[in-house]
């Protein structure tokens, strides 16, 4: 919860801090070159747009700054232009759009260069490191921000400065290094008291009390404020005035969580600082202000008990923003009603309002991945317990329905509601819109074969949920087990499964069949099933579910298995087999530090003998030939023999080639010219990769390779495995993928078998870690 309301913390900072960067950019008119106003008098949109923007009216200012943009092209005017780019890409900033902001930014400071305006140039390129650390592009950021500082100051332009040295501070202190976040914000300070604007000066004290909240330093922190507090006594009714309230309100509220001897008081001084922040906002008729404020003064009443006066302020926060598109903060007050509602025991009002809270949150989610926006990874655990709130209340509904179509509903709408936080978590993984881009060629899937069911965990607090698709309908069973017991239980598994040396896993293998598989047991039996689609939830992801045991024998023995990111993610469609051509990439030498896979030889004369295509092998491994080869030939199969890591962060997930490291947004470019043929790739196998034991973020990416890369399925393996086991598995694989009558599933199923019939490999890390993702027909 902590790092939740940081995260809501540095929103409105940022929010703060914009206006600031929009009121200082015209700080001087030698800032813009002598022929961008071209006598356009005060009433221009220029002006408009500074003051809608001001007012907390966004949309507003865009539009007003779309005609200056206009106006300036018109004109032939480049700095104009420039100016309206910066302006514009402000206000997308302050309404979360990040990679619009980062995109108009970009241009503007091409323009600047282009028409010789060094200082607008210098301004831009404070904004462009602004955007980079809302983009979560921390390097980056820093060094435009450190710049931007200095070549203001050379420039005697003051307040840029202290704007720009806000945002450093802010940037550091998102990093955790709170000491230099301070250090930042006191030099924020010195240099707004020389460009005397009361302001930044009050914008620096409330960082810095931020900061020394952050780093737990409640007493400085508590001192701090009480000196925004008296800053903020003479200063004029504004926008800025109004967040800087909320904020510094929201800043007690925390302080009171921690500080239990003084709580009555430091809830009492919230309360009365965030009341002030919504009096200052109506005399101002800054909506979204007013919308922040009763929004904030509600949940703190909700965790103060005070369920109905925080119904009351949560309701007002919404009517604000009756005028206003702002999905980014509407879905938050919807899901503090739905909270409200269901500690009062209306089932069906929490319901719809956590239902419009996803809706608003689903038209976001799209721009927010796009852009890198937020701490990458961080989704499931904050905006993503949304989604486990709607699915766990629809769950808990059904139990009251005895109708059979009202219940194959509820579970259906749980499901969905599900299918969307996967969805979310790749975006947020990949930081980019693939999911989009897949949702929008597949319909989702219910009739999944005569003899295959999808079995749909979903990890909730108390309890293990499992929805499951059979031939004859959808079905529920719940099992009492916590999201902790199973986490616990699934970590010690998967690091006992790794060791070739015991079979300790065994009664872990057992308690997490009789979790996940046991309750269906009886179903997949009557229904004859003999394929298993699973779509693993949370922690669940990194364990290969084939080496789960009845006591008798794997789950491999009794069913093939894939599993797939979402079902909304999938195109289940048989492999063709004529005319495959398959393209192997294999690196047998030691490269980077890595150490050799001398069996990939074999491994790949073996596959090169199978199929027809193209073998790349050491030096001709390069990401140039891989690129020419997937842009020339269609290729039904790509296989990559090398090493391979999947880390909680996309930007150390990578492929090794013979000349470097092919990270997943330049495989998904080499790969994009095969998605729009009429056969993009059918399968892509990754055979020597590795997560960490435990990291389902890294987990996730792996299982979400497919759908990144465009290919319709993946062979992965979730640890790196002996190289002759890895050879001889894969071999197998393929040679069973020839038969037209064997699904991918199967063919995986039955090289495993064959494993686990080799004395030398039967014990189930050798042949357990290789998954298939995706189609499995």
């Amino acid at each position: 919860m902590e790092r939740h309301i940081l995260l809501k913390s540095l929103f409105l900072s940022t929010a703060l801090f914009l206006t600031a960067t929009v009121s200082a950019a015209t700080e001087k008119s030698s800032d813009i070159s002598p022929g961008a106003s071209n006598g356009v008098s005060i009433s221009d949109p220029i002006s408009a747009g500074k003051q809608a923007f001001n007012n907390g009216h966004y949309e507003d200012a865009l539009a007003s700054w779309n005609i200056a943009l206009q106006q300036a092209r018109s004109n032939g005017d480049k700095s104009g232009e420039a100016q309206s780019l910066q302006y514009k890409a402000e206000a997308y900033l302050a309404i979360g759009q990040y990679y619009k902001a980062t995109s108009n930014l970009q241009s503007a400071l091409e323009l600047a260069k282009t028409a010789g305006n060094d200082r607008l140039a210098a301004r831009i390129t404070g904004s462009l490191g602004t955007a980079y650390m809302l983009s979560n592009r921390s390097d980056e950021a820093k060094d435009l921000l450190e710049k931007a500082v200095a070549g203001e100051r050379t420039n005697g332009q003051s307040g840029a400065a202290a704007i720009a040295g806000n945002n450093l501070g802010n940037l550091l202190a998102s990093l955790g290094d709170y000491e230099a976040a301070i250090l930042a914000y006191q030099n924020a300070i010195i240099d707004a008291s020389l460009a005397k604007n009361d302001a930044l000066i009050t914008r620096g004290s409330v960082n810095i009390a931020r900061a020394l909240v952050d780093s737990g330093q409640h007493d400085k922190a508590l001192k701090q404020l009480g000196q925004v507090t008296k800053q903020l006594e003479s200063a004029p009714a504004s926008h800025e005035k109004a967040y800087t309230l909320i904020s510094t309100g929201r800043l007690y509220s925390r302080l009171a969580a921690n500080d239990k001897a003084s709580t009555a008081e430091l809830e009492k001084l919230a309360d009365s600082t965030i009341n002030e922040a919504a009096s200052v906002a109506a005399s101002i008729a800054d909506s979204r202000a007013l919308s922040f404020a009763h929004g904030y003064l509600g949940e703190l009443y909700e965790q103060a008990g005070r369920n109905k006066d925080a119904m009351e302020h949560t309701r007002k926060a919404l009517y604000h923003l009756r005028a206003t598109p702002a999905p980014e903060i509407s879905y938050r007050w919807h899901w503090q009603e739905g909270r409200l509602l269901q500690a009062s025991g209306d089932t069906d009002q929490a319901i719809a309002a956590y239902q419009r809270a996803v809706e608003n949150l689903q038209t976001v989610r799209p721009v927010l991945a796009a852009g890198n926006a937020g701490k990458q990874g961080d989704f499931r655990e904050h905006a993503g317990q949304l989604y486990l709130a709607l699915a766990d209340l629809l769950l808990k509904q059904s139990e009251n329905t005895t109708d059979s179509s009202q219940l194959e509903a509820s579970l259906r709408e749980a499901r969905n509601a599900i299918e969307m936080l996967k969805g979310a978590e790749l975006e947020d993984y990949f930081r980019d819109n693939c999911v989009a881009a897949l949702k929008a060629k597949t319909s989702g899937i219910d009739q999944l074969g005569e003899r295959t069911a999808a079995i749909y965990p979903i990890i909730l607090a108390d309890r293990l949920e499992i929805l499951v698709s059979l031939p004859t309908g959808m079905k529920r069973y719940s099992i009492a087990v916590s999201a902790d017991e199973l986490n616990e239980e699934i970590t010690r598994f998967r690091s006992l499964l790794e060791k070739r040396t015991t079979r300790q896993y065994i009664r872990h293998a057992q308690k997490i069949y009789s979790w996940l598989i046991q309750p269906m047991e009886k179903d997949l039996v009557a229904m004859k099933v003999d394929t298993l689609v699973i779509i693993p939830d949370g922690v669940l992801r990194t364990i290969p579910l084939a080496a789960l045991h009845d006591g008798e024998s794997f789950l491999v023995s009794r069913y093939a298995l894939a599993t797939t990111p979402g079902l909304t993610l999938t195109d289940p469609q048989p492999l063709p087999r004529e005319n495959v051509k398959l393209l192997v990439a294999g690196l047998t030498e030691g490269v980077q530090s890595f150490p050799p896979l001398p069996d990939v030889a074999g491994e790949v004369a073996r596959l090169d003998a199978l199929y027809d295509g193209a073998v790349l092998e050491n030096n001709q491994f390069t990401r140039t030939n891989i690129e020419q080869e997937l842009g020339d030939t269609p290729y039904s199969i790509v296989h990559v023999a090398s090493h391979g890591k999947f880390q909680s962060d996309i930007q150390d997930t990578f492929l090794l080639t013979y000349d470097g490291k092919l990270n997943m947004d330049t495989l998904e470019g080499y790969m994009a010219s095969t998605t729009y043929r009429e056969q993009p790739v059918e399968l892509l196998t990754l055979s020597a990769c590795q997560t960490a034991v435990g990291d389902d973020k890294a987990a996730l990416g792996l299982g979400g390779v497919a759908v990144k890369a465009g290919a319709r399925s993946a062979v992965a393996t979730l640890w790196y495995i002996n190289d002759q086991a890895s050879s001889q598995l894969i071999t197998d694989f393929y040679s069973n993928l020839k038969d037209s009558n064997t699904s991918k599933a199967a063919a995986l199923q039955k090289a495993q078998l064959s494993m686990i019939d080799d004395p030398r490999f039967n014990h189930p890390s050798y042949w357990a870690p290789f998954l298939l993702i995706g189609n499995w027909l």
